[in-house]
């Protein structure tokens, strides 16, 4: 009785939430109600939420939480279109929410966002295993994928490399060719923010016009368009499988996926240093990153089992030492983070606008 009670008392509240959002996220049912949590986003965060969410539906004896591959910028672009059942309740992301991100949500009425970190991964560039061993050094990143590379006399010049040893006399002399995410992935973003910019930085003609930031973004920021670097949708295990199906190319995908596929794939180092739990958790590899969950405290008592279905992520079952997201590749955060993380979800503690 008590439960029916709680349920109806929450129904109540979605129509009426409805009433007060605009609706227009897609999605939505016709009648401008929705029964069950819904997450959207990031590919990569995309394995653990649905994990966490075959758990909340375990012991909840609910229905399983509808969770979509979107991709980061698709999933946050559609959490940000309102408050009401015709959009997420949470947006899955492997990179922070951007500052146009945030006032995006603001100006649609999306104004308390809860910002949870969930754990970390990496971004690695992966071969075949019995491909040819690569040790990349950052700029490499930058001088074999960039659109354009420095010319004579503080020009930029279409990319003329065609072999990674023409970059780099210590790598293989072979053809550049490199399957990885599209635009709207945060692998993608966080690729270009981790490993392309600090690479191009440490080449001196881009060094020159770094003081330029939309000039130095666009050099830095904007890859090969000429069969070197091969959009791959947001599938990361499609790009696992491409590696296999094709001898001499190479990967850029999470790390979690590395780990699933350790049979078929192996990645290559960066500055000497191989992707590990340890050297991502501890920021020594260099294209380490943070996961991250958005809720719109809106929801929270609203959509039934929000908040519940919020600190399964970070239970001791699943974030835990040991726990089953770990399993799925999952790095967890530190004990102190950990906490912190889950005194945010007990307070709902909104986030501030990002400074970029």
């Amino acid at each position: 009785m008590i439960r029916s009670l709680k349920y109806a008392v929450a129904a109540t509240a979605l129509m009426a939430l409805a009433a007060c959002g605009d609706g227009g996220g897609a999605g939505g049912s016709p009648s401008g109600t929705r029964s069950g949590i819904w997450a959207a986003g990031s590919s990569t965060v995309f394995p653990f939420a649905t994990r966490v969410a075959e758990t909340f539906a375990r012991t909840s004896g609910g229905a399983a939480p509808r969770v979509e591959s979107l991709g980061t910028g698709g999933g946050i672009q559609a959490f940000c279109q309102g408050v009401g059942p015709n959009t997420p309740d949470i947006a899955n992301a492997s990179r922070q929410m951007k500052q146009s991100e945030f006032d995006l949500c603001a100006k649609n009425g999306v104004k308390d966002i809860v910002e949870i970190k969930i754990g970390f991964d990496g971004i690695v560039i992966a071969t075949a295993r019995n491909g040819n061993g690569f040790n990349f050094e950052l700029n490499d990143l930058y001088e074999g994928l960039a659109k354009e590379v420095p010319g004579p006399n503080g020009t930029f010049v279409a990319n003329p490399a065609k072999t990674w040893n023409q970059v780099n006399a210590g790598l293989p002399n072979q053809r550049i060719q490199v399957y990885g995410p599209p635009p709207t992935s945060g692998t993608r973003d966080a690729f270009l923010e981790l490993g392309m910019t600090p690479g191009a930085k440490l080449v001196p003609g881009v060094k020159a016009i770094e003081g330029d930031k939309d000039r130095f973004e666009a050099i830095a920021h904007t890859l090969r368009e000429d069969g070197a670097w091969i959009d791959s949708g947001e599938n990361d295990n499609a790009i696992v499988q491409t590696l296999t199906r094709t001898p001499g190319s190479l990967g850029v995908f999470g790390y979690s996926f590395l780990e699933q596929n350790l049979d078929t794939v192996k990645a290559e180092t960066i500055d000497g240093v191989s992707p590990t739990a340890d050297t991502i958790a501890s920021g020594a590899y260099p294209l380490s990153r943070s996961l991250y969950i958005y809720v719109k405290k809106a929801h929270i008592g609203v959509i039934p089992g929000l908040q519940q279905f919020v600190q399964e992520f970070l239970s001791e079952g699943s974030a835990g030492k040991g726990g089953y997201l770990a399993d799925r590749g999952l790095i967890p955060l530190p004990e102190d983070q950990l906490m912190a993380q889950r005194a945010t979800i007990a307070a709902m503690t909104p986030m501030a606008r990002p400074a970029k």
